[in-house]
C-alpha cells in the first residue's frame, strides 16, 4: 500500500475493528451479478481487513481470497472465515498481491481503498484480472449531516480527532473512480446502509477508527465525554442510528 504506516495503522484496533465496524449490504452483491458476475467466479479481496467484505463474497457463494498485509488484521480474518472452505487467506499488498496473473475473476477492494497507491494498484489488479474478469471498488460512506446524531459526530472529529481530515480527504469522488477504471468503467451503485449503536458500541466504532486518539493522548477522554454528551442527547431508545450510504464502482481498468 502507500506506506508503512498505513499497513500497520490499524493493528492495535483490531478487536474494534471487529466488533464494530459495518458490514456491507447484500445490494452490492445483486448489483454486480447483474454487470454478469456470477458465484463462480473467483473472488480476491484486497486489503481484507478482518474479512468483514469477504464475507459478503463468501455468503454469495464465491471462493474468496483475502488478501491483507497486517498480520494482526489477517489473524483476525482466518479466525472468523478460515472453517469456510471456500476462504483464503495470504499476506500480500494492493500494489504487489503474490497472487498468479489471470487468476482472478472479481478483484474487490472495500474500505481500504483509499490507502493504496492508486497507479500501481491498478497495474496489479489488471495482472490480476482473468480475461472476463472485473474490478469491484466498494466503501461505507459516513452520511455526516441529515441529524443532530451525525452532525454533532462530525464535529467531535474535527475537534479531537488526529489526521482526521487528512484521513477523510482520501476518499475518490464519482469522477475521480471513473477516470481510475477509464474506459473500461461500467458505473456506480449507492445502496443505504447503517447501524443501530448502544452508547459501547459507538464508543467501540469511534475507538476503531485510526484517527481516534487512544488512552494516554491528551484528546482522549475530552472526545469520549463529547461523545457521551452528543450520544446522551441525541440516543432514541438506548441507540443512535450511525447511517452510511455504500457506494460500489465496477469495471475493467484499462491501461
Amino acid at each position: 500500500m502507500a506506506d508503512l504506516r498505513s499497513t500497520e495503522r490499524f493493528s492495535d484496533r483490531v478487536a474494534d475493528y471487529v466488533r464494530y465496524r459495518p458490514d456491507y449490504p447484500a445490494a452490492v452483491v445483486g448489483w454486480l451479478h447483474g454487470l454478469g458476475v456470477d458465484p463462480d467466479w473467483a473472488v480476491a479481496d484486497i486489503g481484507a481487513g478482518t474479512g468483514i467484505s469477504s464475507k459478503l463474497f463468501l455468503d454469495a457463494g464465491h471462493r474468496v481470497t483475502a488478501v491483507e498485509p497486517n498480520a494482526a488484521m489477517r489473524a483476525a480474518a482466518t479466525q472468523w472465515l478460515g472453517g469456510e472452505g471456500r476462504f483464503t487467506a495470504a499476506e500480500g499488498t494492493a500494489e504487489a498481491t503474490g497472487l498468479p496473473g489471470g487468476s482472478v475473476d472479481l478483484v474487490t477492494a472495500a474500505q481500504a481503498f483509499h490507502w493504496f497507491d492508486k497507479a500501481a494498484t491498478r497495474d496489479e489488479f489488471r495482472r490480476l484480472l482473468s480475461p472476463r474478469g472485473l474490478v469491484a471498488v466498494m466503501w461505507n460512506t459516513r452520511r455526516l449531516v441529515g441529524t443532530p446524531f451525525l452532525e454533532g459526530y462530525e464535529r467531535i472529529l474535527h475537534e479531537y480527532g488526529v489526521d482526521y481530515v487528512s484521513v477523510a480527504e482520501r476518499y475518490a469522488d464519482d469522477d475521480a473512480m471513473a477516470r481510475w477504471f477509464g474506459h473500461g468503467y461500467r458505473g456506480m451503485a449507492s445502496f443505504p446502509h447503517g447501524q443501530k449503536l448502544d452508547y459501547d458500541q459507538l464508543q467501540g466504532r469511534l475507538m476503531s477508527s485510526s484517527y481516534a486518539p487512544k488512552p494516554g493522548h491528551p484528546n482522549h477522554e475530552p472526545m469520549l465525554a463529547a461523545l457521551r454528551s452528543l450520544f446522551e442527547a441525541t440516543q432514541d431508545a438506548g441507540t443512535v442510528d450511525y447511517d452510511y450510504d455504500t457506494r460500489v464502482f465496477a469495471g475493467r481498468p484499462d491501461a
